[in-house]
């Protein structure tokens, strides 16, 4: 063999050992990297078992309400109730359908909120992938202690709403109810609390609070207690008198607006000592201006709610206020709220606020045909301040969401709101088929009606707002 031919051979056996050495250098990088990636960034365990993975993720974020006494129509307490549920939970937990959270959470945090990780999630994909194994018994966690008959805690006071037969029906029914107290003394409530008796039948409630003077009305449980806005008066003005809500002479005592409410999700705002709170006359009333019954196809339900009253320590330092844009708010939508069959229509409104306010809590409102949602606030200098997106509008769950510290808007900023709605045959909830005109009604509450409604709950600004927690335990 030549020397160049030698040489040729040599360099190409070389080149050849190297190349080979080089491949095995990357595969066991690689293998080291995959092990690395399956085993430590995501913490997945080897083998997914119920009680060491599963009840913790369920526990805390779902047994809220699927446990005995909860709002949801089954439990995931028990293992084989889980197990039983296992693909639906891991289906409807990678939908990011439950737990339900319409807010997007890369926009801003809210307190309260409950939305599942990544791996998370991954969990109870392998869990029921796997057949659903219930591990040690003795690793199972406790449950949490849940409140009995309220979302928030004990109750200081509990007063029932006069119980309604609710016969089968497929229209919407609004009552005015009155719901009369008599306390020892003037005093002050921290939280006041609606609790429906029926979940699957009461949609909402808008309650204010009647305030009399002692001597200027004998019995305040004097009166009807429900009038039928619809069946059972011709005007507002007639349904106050069968209520008895006018004082002994004729005259109309103080009336507060929006003390207790209620929506589907939604869960009564307590804020730290000193902020919000009510004043309670010793004679009074709760007038729950809506209470409004969904659909039912059962023969009949009977409704037995009732409202808590938490009782403050002090009187109220910074009680909050309260405005809303939109429908029946301090600025109109933009264009009208007028949605033509088979089309999406894109509404706004737009608040110039006057002075600067800290934002505590707020609402966003919308019916069927809603699609998406989202506000913000522009500053005069340009900057944008982040208030809330919701993406996949969802009329089941319309929370009252409260920041995590107050958000203080200035002076001369605009609060924007923005809404799409979809009246056309896509719509799975489009309660017209085929689609029809659908308009808002001078903010009839119908939920076949519409509205577009944006309600701010919020404090005259004072230095140092901005970093206080609204977290409360």
């Amino acid at each position: 063999m030549s020397a160049y031919c030698w040489a040729s051979w040599r360099g190409a056996a070389l080149m050849k050992m190297k190349k080979n050495k080089l491949i095995i250098l990357l595969t066991l990088l690689c293998t080291a990297l995959s092990y690395s990636a399956c085993n430590n960034s995501d913490g997945i365990p080897a083998t997914v078992t119920f009680t060491e993975h599963v009840a913790p993720i369920l526990y805390n974020n779902c047994t809220l309400c699927h446990r005995p006494g909860g709002s949801a129509h089954f439990s995931l307490v028990t293992y084989d109730e889980c197990r039983k549920n296992a693909g639906a939970c891991a289906y409807v937990a990678k939908e990011r359908i439950m737990p339900p959270w319409p807010a997007d959470p890369h926009y801003t945090q809210f307190v309260g909120q409950r939305i599942l990780s990544d791996h998370d999630i991954r969990i109870l994909q392998l869990w029921a992938s796997e057949g659903a194994p219930e591990g040690p018994k003795d690793k199972l966690i406790a449950l949490p202690a849940y409140p009995v008959g309220s979302e928030i805690g004990t109750p200081d006071l509990r007063i029932p709403v006069q119980p309604y037969l609710l016969p089968a029906n497929s229209i919407d029914k609004f009552l005015l109810v009155k719901v009369p107290f008599l306390l020892p003394a003037d005093t002050f409530a921290s939280l006041i609390e609606f609790i429906p008796g029926h979940k699957n039948v009461v949609h909402h409630v808008n309650g204010d609070m009647v305030k009399y003077q002692f001597d200027k009305k004998a019995d305040v449980f004097a009166g009807e207690r429900i009038v039928n806005m619809v069946e059972d008066t011709a005007s507002l003005l007639q349904a106050f008198q069968k209520l008895g809500l006018p004082n002994d002479d004729g005259t109309y005592p103080v009336l507060q607006k929006s003390v207790v409410n209620y929506l589907p999700g939604a869960v009564g705002q307590k804020y730290p000592e000193g902020i919000g709170g009510y004043f309670l006359p010793r004679k009074g009333a709760f007038l729950l201006n809506d209470l409004h019954y969904g659909f039912t196809n059962k023969d009949e339900v009977m409704d037995s709610s009732y409202i808590n009253i938490f009782f403050a320590k002090s009187p109220p330092k910074r009680p909050v206020q309260e405005f809303q844009l939109g429908t029946l708010g301090v600025a109109p939508v933009e264009p009208d709220l007028i949605i033509q069959p088979d089309s999406i229509k894109h509404v706004s409104s737009h608040f110039t606020v006057p002075f600067d306010i800290s934002v505590l809590t707020i609402n966003p409102h919308m019916h069927l045909l809603g699609k998406t949602f989202k506000a913000y606030a522009l500053q005069p200098n340009g900057d944008t301040i982040r208030l809330i997106s919701i993406p996949r509008w969802d009329f089941s769950w319309q929370y009252f969401y409260t920041f995590k510290k107050m958000v203080k808007i200035p002076k001369g900023s605009t609060i924007v709101a923005e809404g799409i709605y979809d009246n056309t045959r896509q719509n799975l909830n489009n309660p017209f088929s085929p689609p029809q005109l659908v308009r808002d009604r001078n903010g009839s509450m119908k939920a076949t009606d519409e509205m577009f409604q944006f309600i701010i709950t919020y404090l005259p600004y004072e230095q140092g707002d901005e970093n206080i927690s609204l977290e409360t335990k």
